[in-house]
């Protein structure tokens, strides 16, 4: 088998990685290679036909065919190579590439590798709803591809559990296509999508929203007939006598995603238990070295404007480390209070200035995150409102920083 040697090869050929690779060209580097298993690039937003994309990145609001056009037309104008149809099958912490195409088992080496899978959804099997086990009970993309890209209607009577945004966003979708969507049950007592998603999807359309409910049994022969839903007491534990009966033919699960790692984790990759992403450093560098990794893969994102800002922050790092073979070796770790979920990147060098991406745990108001160095505090930004739905990007200068002392990021009301 030939062995052809590349300066990067990105794996992934969505919104990341044509980000990651449009600024990487831009940047000097011309040997670049996208590999995409789907027949198209693009990635998850081929198939969000709505708006609301690329206020951040482009300031005015596309749909998400759109918005994947934009970075799609620029790579090939810039002659990028991509190839679609074609499975990673492994990556080796020397930067070999093994991959399977309708063209048969090809090879790849490479001097860096861009990790932008993204994230997949977690469905039935993992959150162990007893019950029947019937037609009808769909993720929430999965749900949207059949309607959005192949024209077919899952249902006409429609529960929704979670309230994370591709549930929302579908909420709306099944109403606009003639389907009665009778409620979206929350487990958790705040929803878990955007606020403008709440208004725009369930309160137009005057879709109720349950919180701290969640299924707790499914009915039906071979089509989904029912689903009973208990109210969940503070510890998220269904309430006895508080059950009730919803009819129903269709039930759309929006109950979170996790990152597609498992490539990264033949390649030697550690991942980080919170976010179940690669464990990165300010430059999206992985504990392999020459290994990076951006987008929904290392953290699920709630805007994809900030995915393709972080990949093209990915880029200039990609591009540091491609000409000079090396990078500053990072020995501040950065840990959290218990209110804060979460930290992008996880460790730094406390040489170049870097982004700092969070989520808190619950929501709070009129509260201060703090970024402390032994004892001090170095960055306070105030906030009137943070909800784990939202990321925060908080940037940081490194001349902030003490070299040798570790970080914390704390919330403070």
């Amino acid at each position: 088998m030939n062995i052809v040697n590349k300066d990067v090869i990105i794996i992934g050929g969505g919104p990341a990685g044509l980000a990651a690779a449009v600024s990487l060209h831009k940047k000097g580097i011309r040997d670049i290679l996208i590999i995409e298993r789907e027949k198209t690039l693009g990635g998850i937003l081929r198939q969000c036909i709505h708006d609301g994309f690329g206020l951040t990145r482009f300031k005015e609001t596309l749909s998400g065919p759109e918005y994947a056009q934009r970075f799609i037309d620029e790579a090939e104008e810039l002659n990028i190579e991509y190839v679609t149809d074609t499975t990673v099958l492994s990556v080796t912490k020397d930067k070999k590439i093994t991959a399977a195409s309708k063209k048969g088992l090809m090879t790849w080496q490479a001097k860096a590798v861009i990790l932008t899978m993204g994230c997949r959804e977690r469905t039935r099997g993992a959150l162990a709803i007893p019950g029947e086990r019937p037609t009808g009970v769909f993720t929430a993309g999965v749900a949207q591809s059949y309607i959005n890209l192949q024209n077919t209607m899952v249902g006409k009577n429609v529960i929704i559990l979670g309230s994370g945004d591709i549930g929302l966003i579908m909420a709306r979708r099944m109403t606009l296509e003639g389907a009665k969507v009778k409620a979206v049950f929350e487990i958790l007592p705040y929803p878990s999508g955007l606020p403008r998603n709440i208004e725009q999807c369930l309160k137009d359309y005057d879709i109720p929203l349950y919180l701290s409910h969640t299924v707790t049994n499914i009915h039906g022969g071979s089509r989904l007939t029912g689903v009973t839903v208990s109210a969940v007491d503070e510890h998220l534990k269904p309430i006895p006598g508080t059950e009730k009966e919803y009819a129903c033919d269709t039930l759309i699960l929006s109950v979170g995603l996790i990152p597609e790692n498992e490539l990264s984790l033949s390649a030697g990759v550690k991942l980080d238990g919170r976010t179940k992403g690669a464990i990165v450093d300010e430059n999206y560098q992985t504990c392999v070295d020459g290994v990076f990794a951006a987008g929904n893969v290392l953290h699920v994102h709630d805007l994809v404007d900030f995915v393709s800002l972080e990949a093209e922050r990915l880029a200039e790092a990609v591009t540091e480390y491609v000409q000079d073979h090396s990078l500053s070796p990072c020995g501040i770790k950065i840990s959290t209070s218990p209110e804060i979920g979460y930290t992008i990147p996880q460790q730094v060098s406390g040489t170049k200035d870097f982004n700092l991406s969070m989520r808190v745990r619950k929501p709070f108001r009129d509260c201060q995150i703090e970024v402390v160095q032994e004892g001090s505090i170095i960055k306070s930004v105030a906030f009137k409102k943070v909800i784990p739905a939202e990321m925060i990007n908080i940037p940081i200068s490194h001349k902030l920083l003490q070299s040798d002392k570790d970080l914390e990021v704390r919330v403070k009301c």
